[in-house]
């Protein structure tokens, strides 16, 4: 948290008649200043930077949060500054407070703030844009000359010296003669004058850290006149030791030189599963306890038929039902961490590593969907590139699936290589096979609608699903995600984030894993289109 080093303005302290009791209201903050904070950094806050809603900042002494004397109960945003008006409590060390603020002898503030957006300039003070208002403290000497208080309404009992009624004052004119008769009248005394000739200015001598820290503890002008003494050494050395050192250039000082760090991170990945998400996953039997599971499906089916005559035998045809066993397979990365890397790291650093893992998992899962997928398509037809052969083998794979079935496909899903031959498709005039129709436009050629800037396509009323896990000229035609007729299944369990501390090497590892399986559950409605 910025905690500002005070430095010294003046104090305009309001009456009392006609103000609220017990509140100090004045400038917490000006803004376009620059500032200096308790390590050293210059800072400027820039208009707008604190905020008018939230909690109210408490109100300390001194930035010692085990000195808190009330709390900001106003805040008033303008162009040059904030302003505050805070409430004192009623205890002990608040009534000390309105009497070192009342008679003057507290009367600026400093704010104590969590920077949430801020950069550098050229000269390497941060300019902060927005931070949080933790608290606002009384102090000595502001870090802003304009951070005053310039109103203390409080009602403080004075004690005033009793007088009896019947008590006779002397007036001073009576003491001051009677004083005069009974003390002697001392001659007068002779001060011979001694001459003062010019002398050099004694060359100032650096503080050591004894000095500094005496006169640190005895404060008040003792301490100010230190500081601007140092002030003005250091000022008047400076320009002969930069005459002398010369041009200084950033590769002169690498090690004064800020690093931030800008995030988010660089992401060369998008971590989706374009055929996971087609599909749907489905969730295994039994909370997936076991390492397999069986999928019945029917190869054999009860038959109906005319019946030839009366009392004749019907057609009788016994079902028959496979079992199939589906496996599981086990999907899962890691990484090692040194324990020097999580405590020098910060926390949302870390979550990047383990972001990234999820991520990995989400893309290995696709591609065993997308992989057996491929695998367990028949092919209908091969394509010449041509727009008559893609018409044709595209409808001959719809013939296929339905034949039988009477389920039409749904999805067709391409490699990002065939996504780009569809879109280029145009007849013999130039005009595309696969325009983009939008905005209540209606177009020609409009077998379907094709969009550059998204996978989203419908190419003769399919849903178009482009994956980079797919191998290069993939074209597979099939229906999926309906719930009745999928031609293929994914099921998955994932487990999710593993953690054990390795203290033999100050480490930590971490992993993360899941299971998925896939099933060809009618592999004739898995139809592909392969390139000539």
């Amino acid at each position: 948290m910025i905690k500002l080093v005070p430095s010294q303005i003046t104090v305009d302290a309001a009456a009392t008649d006609g103000q609220p009791r017990r509140s100090i209201s004045g400038i917490a903050v000006e803004y376009n200043q620059t500032a200096t904070v308790a390590d050293g950094t210059q800072v400027m806050f820039k208009p707008g930077a604190l905020s008018t809603k939230g909690r109210n900042p408490k109100l300390y002494m001194q930035h010692d949060a085990t000195q808190i004397i009330g709390q900001v109960t106003e805040r008033v945003d303008t162009a040059e500054a904030m302003m505050f008006v805070a409430k004192v409590s009623a205890t002990a060390l608040g009534n000390e407070a309105m009497i070192l603020a009342s008679d003057g002898t507290i009367n600026e503030v400093s704010v104590g703030v969590n920077p949430t957006k801020y950069s550098f300039d050229e000269a390497g003070v941060m300019l902060i844009e927005a931070a949080d208002w933790v608290e606002l403290s009384l102090v000595s000497q502001p870090a802003f000359s304009g951070s005053i208080i310039t109103q203390v309404a409080a009602s403080i009992p004075q004690t005033q010296p009793q007088t009896e009624l019947n008590e006779v004052i002397p007036t001073q004119e009576k003491i001051m003669s009677e004083v005069t008769a009974t003390a002697p009248v001392p001659a007068p005394e002779v001060i011979t004058a001694t001459p003062l000739f010019a002398q050099a200015k004694r060359e100032f001598k650096m503080p050591s850290a004894g000095d500094f820290m005496a006169a640190y503890h005895i404060g008040g002008d003792t301490f100010q006149n230190m500081n601007k003494a140092v002030a003005e050494y250091t000022a008047s050395k400076r320009t002969i030791l930069e005459a002398a050192a010369g041009d200084v250039l950033t590769s002169d000082t690498p090690g004064l030189l800020p690093v931030p760090v800008l995030l988010p991170l660089v992401q060369d990945l998008n971590f989706i599963r374009p055929v996971v998400e087609a599909i749907g996953a489905r969730a295994y039997p039994d909370g997936g306890a076991s390492a397999t599971f069986v999928r019945p499906t029917i190869t054999t089916h009860t038959s109906v038929a005319a019946q030839s005559t009366q009392l004749t035998a019907v057609s009788a045809t016994t079902m028959v039902i496979a079992s199939n066993s589906v496996t599981k397979t086990t999907l899962s990365g890691q990484v090692t961490l040194s324990r020097q890397d999580i405590d020098f790291t910060s926390g949302p650093a870390m979550n990047l590593i383990i972001n990234d893992l999820m991520g990995e998992y989400m893309i290995a899962s696709d591609n065993v969907a997308a992989d057996n997928l491929l695998t367990a398509a028949t092919s209908s037809g091969v394509w010449d590139l041509t727009v008559a052969d893609l018409l044709k083998s595209v409808y001959d794979s719809a013939v296929d699936i339905s034949n039988g079935r009477n389920f039409t496909p749904t999805h067709m899903f391409v490699s990002p290589d065939v996504w780009g031959q569809l879109g280029q498709l145009a007849d013999t005039t130039g005009r595309p096979v696969f325009p983009f129709i939008g905005a209540g436009l209606t177009g020609q050629n409009a077998l379907g609608g094709g969009n550059a800037t998204s996978w989203n396509g419908n190419p003769i009323g399919l849903q178009l699903v482009v994956d980079s896990n797919f191998s290069a000229k993939t074209m597979v035609i099939t229906r999926v995600g309906q719930g009745t007729g999928d031609a293929y299944e994914f099921y998955e369990s994932i487990r999710g984030l593993l953690s054990v501390d390795q203290p033999a090497v100050l480490g930590r590892l971490m992993s993360f894993h899941g299971y998925v399986s896939t099933f060809a559950a009618i592999p004739g409605m898995i139809r592909k289109i392969t390139q000539a």
